[in-house]
């Protein structure tokens, strides 16, 4: 034959379909340099070469059976694959020994092999395919195979199943788990641990409270929780401002609580907890109702109405005022007299950071701070979040001493599953009845919330689950939301399905959360929400530990406005740093908050500005007052006056008295307003 024969290090021989057949691949510096088959005959002597072909583009080029001799005489080394059958691997060692040639057997990649490479596995690298052990390479192709059937994967989901796929070296165990496969080593994402800091506590018969509560604390509990315990030791009862940071289910409510009626008892003023949402304000008012209702009056106030959802009316001479943000926020723009204040909490102080709503609470605080000092008796301020991730910074612009504790009283495993829209239901069924049918070793159940994004999908989700479940959103009334809270209180729920609402703090005592999406509303979360609302998982005092699952759906996304996808922003949140919560100011939240300013201030907005976390652009924000005459000099007009009572936006301003000056009617205004909402 006149073709030169190719330097040869490796000759790797593996079974084909047919049982007298051969691959053959020969391999120098790493790479293929031929690939052919041999097939075997029978001869007196024993198995000898038959025919031996060279695999071209255009198909096999036949070969003198001597030519795979010579290479075989030419190999620094022959290689038989280890999933070569026994008899044709015996065929092959007795025709090779023939020749006075030595083989060894490897296990190799059955996939590299049949497409003609070579690629030797170890223990280490080997991948378990169809009953049998692949390359990692083929594993990946695999793998990418079976996501293109599930969707659009990221790169950071998919690298993510790719390191689970070489960790496990299973990949029917990876692509069952694109099923809805709860395997638990596998959906696990990592462990966050429990911490505690070595903080001596401080007894509560040392705290020398106002007798009322002194008795009242003493008959709670012996000694303050560490975080409750750093607060007493830095000024708390000295009347210092605080900015407690502390994780969720640590006791930091309680240092607001502590401090505010004390001085309350000591006719010091009144009492100011605000909180976000109007379900928070429900539940605390009801606690201090039942703890203080002897001896302080308490009311409360949300929204603009004088009388709440739940029948009370707002009594502002009360010595206990539970309020939103929003709500105390309207009393200050419509000039009511709350009193001397002598405490006031703000809950979930991180909402400064919320687009929307992030304004409003800085705004309102200034406000506040305004009323107190023209009443002569500045009221001190704790300031309380469970997540912050610029927490001297947000401390300095308070104004307040720093209380940071970084315990979390049990372990969290975080885990993380991948299935559509569909899927997921039966999923969170099977999690919800799992969790349900353990106890901890305190003797209570495992209950989970499950947080979606819509208060429809709330009860599409609990009508499907099998064990004992409701919804709970901001649009079920009063009474409907304490039944629910009793009952999981109770262990009468295996499962609550909620909106963002609870994500604030509402105290239900659950062990398991599920992520049925990782949006709220049209918006992805943010590391600080994510955070927030996973910390619900696992009580000291009710759990072992506390779970948190993420269902995720590939290339999903729940309006145009959202960049990026589910399965993306699911390892975002998973590794993310936390947001710094920092207000910032546009054209629209400036001039509604120096509105608000003009309104509560006149003259003084100018002070009430500067003084706020974020950066007011105060002359470009009374230049726009001035050419949309809300203000007239640094007082408001009428038109100013109502558009700041009621929380307008401008641009909403401006569509309501359009849809006047047309007049449209009020239903065909709010239309508009809502359909503006929308292309935003």
């Amino acid at each position: 034959m006149s073709e030169q024969l190719p330097q040869v290090e490796t000759l790797f021989l593996h079974e084909r379909d047919a049982g007298d057949e051969f691959t053959v691949v020969v391999e120098r510096d790493g790479s293929r340099v031929l690939h052919g088959v041999l097939e075997l005959k029978e001869a007196d002597a024993g198995p000898r070469p038959r025919r031996f072909r060279v695999k071209r583009k255009g198909g096999e080029e036949p070969r003198q059976p001597d030519q795979f001799v010579d290479l075989a005489r030419s190999a620094r080394r022959i290689r038989i694959s280890e999933q070569t059958g026994s008899r044709a691997r015996a065929r092959l060692l007795e025709m090779l020994s023939a020749y006075q040639l030595d083989a060894k057997q490897v296990r190799t990649c059955r996939y590299c092999a049949n497409d003609g490479r070579y690629s030797p596995v170890t223990s280490d690298t080997a991948v378990k395919a169809d009953r049998d052990f692949i390359c990692r390479d083929c594993a990946k192709r695999e793998l990418e195979r079976e996501l293109s059937y599930k969707g659009q994967f990221t790169g950071t989901a998919q690298e993510r199943l790719e390191e689970l796929l070489f960790e496990v070296q299973d990949l029917e165990r990876i692509t069952n788990l694109l099923q809805g496969n709860l395997d638990p080593d596998l959906t696990k994402f990592d462990t966050v641990s429990a911490t505690t800091d070595e903080i001596d506590p401080v007894p509560t018969d040392s705290l020398n409270l106002h007798p009322a509560l002194q008795e009242h604390v003493e008959g709670r509990f012996d000694e303050l929780l560490p975080v409750q315990s750093l607060s007493a030791r830095n000024g708390l009862f000295d009347g210092d401002d605080q900015l407690v940071v502390s994780a969720t289910a640590t006791g930091k409510t309680l240092v607001g609580e502590l401090a505010g009626v004390n001085r309350a008892l000591n006719g010091q003023g009144k009492l100011l907890f605000l909180v976000p949402l109007v379900a928070l304000a429900n539940q605390k008012h009801e606690d201090f109702e039942e703890r203080y209702g002897d001896v302080l009056d308490v009311t409360i106030r949300v929204g603009a109405s004088r009388i709440n959802d739940d029948g009370n009316r707002f009594d502002p001479n009360a010595d206990v005022i539970v309020g939103t943000y929003e709500g105390i926020d309207h009393a200050l723009r419509t000039g009511k007299d709350m009193g001397e204040i002598g405490t006031v909490v703000i809950d979930e102080v991180h909402t400064l950071k919320e687009p929307e709503r992030g304004h409003r609470l800085d705004g309102m605080i200034s406000r506040l701070k305004h009323y107190t000092e023209e009443r002569g008796s500045p009221a001190q301020w704790v300031y309380l979040s469970a997540t912050v991730g610029n927490p001297e910074f947000l401390a300095e612009r308070l104004g307040a001493t720093l209380i940071e504790f970084e315990e979390r009283p049990v372990p969290i495993e975080r885990h993380v599953t991948f299935a559509d829209q569909r899927e997921k239901v039966d999923i969170e069924n099977k999690l919800v009845k799992r969790e349900f049918d353990t106890k901890s070793s305190k003797g209570y159940r495992g209950q989970t919330i499950v947080f979606t994004n819509s208060r429809r999908r709330c009860h599409e989700i609990s009508r499907k689950l099998e064990y004992d479940s409701a919804p709970y959103h901001a649009g079920l009334d009063y009474k409907r939301r304490k039944t629910v809270e009793r009952k999981f209180g109770d262990q009468e729920l295996a499962a609550v399905v909620t909106t963002a609402a609870l994500a604030a703090g509402v105290d239900f005592p659950a062990s398991q959360v599920i992520f049925d999406t990782l949006a709220m509303g049209i918006e992805w979360l943010s590391v600080q929400e994510f955070e927030q609302m996973l910390g619900r998982a696992g009580r000291p005092d009710y759990h072992d530990e506390g779970k948190v699952y993420v269902l995720v759906e590939p290339d999903a996304s729940y309006h145009s406005s959202m960049e990026g996808t589910e399965d993306e922003t699911a390892f975002k949140l998973l590794k993310g740093e936390m947001e710094d919560v920092k207000t910032v100011y546009d054209t629209a939240s400036a001039a509604e908050e120096t509105l608000a300013n003009v309104v509560v201030a006149g003259t003084g907005a100018k002070k009430l500005n500067d003084r706020m976390i974020g950066e007011v652009p105060t002359t470009h924000a009374v230049g726009k007052l001035l050419e949309w005459e809300f203000i007239d000099g640094l007082s408001p007009t009428p038109l100013g006056r109502a558009v700041a009572e009621h929380f307008l936006a401008p641009d909403d301003a401006f569509r309501i008295l359009d849809g006047i000056r047309k007049d449209k009617h009020p239903y065909d205004i709010v239309a508009d307003m809502e359909l503006a909402d929308e292309e935003l």
